[in-house]
């Protein structure tokens, strides 16, 4: 299954609705690029391990540097509690059923925690 992009106007509830099994919160883009050096840096493997057809993505966007530094963040909130990006979360039925939280997590652990689905 392809990448897919969130347009901004979905709300973090219907998140857990989405077929996807996976959900990828990154930085948004400012000047063509993720102004989040940690996003950029696990970019490649997100797209490598989600490019085929065995694993599915939803890729969200929290916003540029001054929306996502602040507090009321609409993803900071219930019910994601994302206090970095990016992060990765893993959904069955309807319901988060795994996280990987920082780059180097995601840099060592990506491959295994998608075969875990």
């Amino acid at each position: 299954m392809p990448i897919i992009f969130a347009d901004g106007s979905i709300d973090p509830i219907t998140l857990f609705k989405v077929p996807e099994h996976f959900v990828v919160f990154y930085s948004s883009i400012v000047n063509g690029e993720m102004w989040c050096p940690d996003c950029r840096r696990v970019e490649d493997i997100v797209k490598e391990t989600f490019s085929g057809d065995d694993h599915d993505v939803l890729i969200v966007y929290v916003g540029d540097r001054t929306q996502w530094k602040n507090p009321t963040n609409i993803y900071r909130q219930e019910p994601w509690h994302i206090t970095n990006v990016p992060t990765i979360i893993r959904l069955k039925n309807g319901k988060e059923d795994g996280r990987l939280s920082d780059d180097q997590e995601i840099l060592n652990e990506l491959k295994t925690f998608v075969k875990s689905e």
